[in-house]
């Protein structure tokens, strides 16, 4: 009963994340940490349409599924994040617009922090190169990027943001894609946060000692 319960607000969540437009039809795919446990979309789902039986449920550190349904192809970095990441309980990943806008670019930017919000909420975000959805090279590198940042841009492929909860990943997720509607409606000609203001933000926002 209790976890048809939170099935339920997992669908709810995914729900939300939908409704932003941050995905279309079954590109994203969510999980979360409940217990020693993880919720995954099924592979192939739409999260606008999730149903509590085409969740999986599988074990954080085996990877198996304990409810045979298939989880999605993506479950190695959502699985081995959250083993690397004892703070992260929700992972996300998408594919809005303007994100993945960037991520087909030729080249792509190096700093993110067009606004104050990219470095006060997610941070410095990863730029990986393509590999092949569902591979375990693609799993690896993304988990590699994670250990050390929060959101991660996947070359001609989406976006992957991780935080302590579902409203931390939607903020994370949507700022994100803020920045990278400036960048890409700028036609290239923005500017950055200086080094300088960032650790002054980090600073006094956020409590970092630089």
């Amino acid at each position: 009963m209790i976890e048809e319960k939170k099935k339920l607000i997992f669908a709810t969540q995914a729900q939300r994340y939908a409704d932003a437009k941050l995905m279309c039809c079954s590109s994203g795919n969510l999980s979360w940490r409940v217990g020693d446990k993880a919720f995954i979309s099924g592979t192939g789902t739409w999260l606008s349409t999730l149903e509590p039986r085409k969740i999986a449920v599988c074990d954080i550190i085996s990877g198996q599924s304990v409810n045979d349904v298939r989880p999605s192809m993506e479950s190695g970095f959502h699985l081995g994040i959250l083993k690397e990441r004892p703070d992260v309980n929700v992972v996300l990943h998408f594919q809005s617009e303007y994100a993945t806008v960037v991520a087909c670019m030729k080249e792509k930017p190096e700093n993110f922090n067009v606004t104050l919000e990219i470095p006060y909420h997610i941070g410095d975000i990863a730029v990986i190169p393509y590999f092949r959805p569902g591979s375990l090279e693609l799993a690896e590198a993304v988990i590699t990027a994670m250990k050390e940042h929060n959101a991660v841009l996947m070359s001609n492929h989406g976006q992957v943001v991780c935080g302590k909860d579902f409203d931390e990943v939607l903020e994370r997720a949507l700022f994100f894609e803020m920045a990278c509607r400036i960048i890409v409606q700028s036609k290239m000609n923005y500017t950055v946060l200086g080094e300088k203001d960032v650790i002054d933000l980090q600073k006094h926002f956020l409590g970092k000692k630089n």
